[in-house]
């Protein structure tokens, strides 16, 4: 019994405009008419039309489908592809989903940075800002590195920085730059790296990093922020540096 064009995307569970398309891109071949002009479609069309879904369904573009269906040599190679690209979207999916539990569990920002979500709450808008930037800067050593010295952090004080504003005293500037010279002293010893950036080799893409984060920072933290995380940074890199090495090549601990 022929059927309509209805009738085959009801039966192969598809729809009208589909089957029209698949005519349209040569993968279905046209039926015959009726009299009147109606289509007439068989059992090969059901199949083919079926063949088409499946192949569909595996994720094949349209424009591969004539080949594969043939059982042409380069068929093999387009699932193979095929395969590696399923897997790459699999494991994107699993990571998402990972992160989204994360973000629920601490509840964190949604835009939280990727493997930051225990610590972006307690984070200001502006460093959470910085790093996304590390994200896509840093290698994944110096990111566990960098996880940890925000776990480290008071509490406190990158709410304090964010506070501060952009024409505040130098005591209010001054105060801030103690905090962040002990802290950044801190992280100095622990992680060494972080006097070598960019030549610590703990980078994405080498220089870039300096100029990227040279370029972003100053658009991030106003005048006063900046004048704090500078001055800290440089007392922090004094206090190290007068500091000498012990025989096993690790920084004493700076006070």
């Amino acid at each position: 019994m022929p059927w309509s064009t209805s009738e085959l995307g009801h039966i192969a569970g598809t729809t009208v405009n589909t089957i029209r398309h698949y005519h349209r891109v040569g993968l279905l071949e046209q039926p015959e008419r009726t009299h009147n002009g109606y289509k007439q479609y068989d059992v090969q069309h059901l199949v083919r039309l079926l063949r088409i879904r499946r192949l569909v369904a595996l994720g094949l573009a349209l424009s591969q489908i004539p080949a594969v269906s043939a059982g042409e040599e380069t068929s093999t190679e387009s699932l193979r592809e095929l395969d590696a690209e399923l897997q790459a979207s699999i494991e994107r999916l699993e990571q998402a989903r990972a992160s989204i539990a994360a973000i629920l569990r601490d509840k964190a920002p949604a835009d939280a940075p990727a493997g930051f979500e225990s610590v972006a709450s307690r984070v200001s808008e502006t460093d959470r800002s910085v790093l996304h930037l590390y994200t896509r800067l840093l290698n994944e050593d110096a990111l566990d590195d960098v996880r940890k010295m925000v776990e480290d952090d008071p509490d406190d004080l990158s709410a304090a920085l964010e506070q501060l504003p952009a024409d505040a005293d130098e005591r209010a500037r001054d105060a801030l730059v103690a905090r962040y010279a002990e802290v950044f002293t801190q992280n100095f010893h622990d992680y060494p790296w972080l006097r070598e950036l960019p030549s610590a080799g703990l980078t994405r893409r080498g220089a870039v990093v300096a100029q990227a984060l040279g370029e972003a920072v100053p658009e991030l933290y106003n005048p006063a922020q900046l004048d704090v995380l500078q001055r800290g940074a440089v007392l922090a890199m004094g206090r190290v540096l007068a500091v000498p090495e012990d025989r096993s090549g690790a920084t004493e601990r700076a006070g």
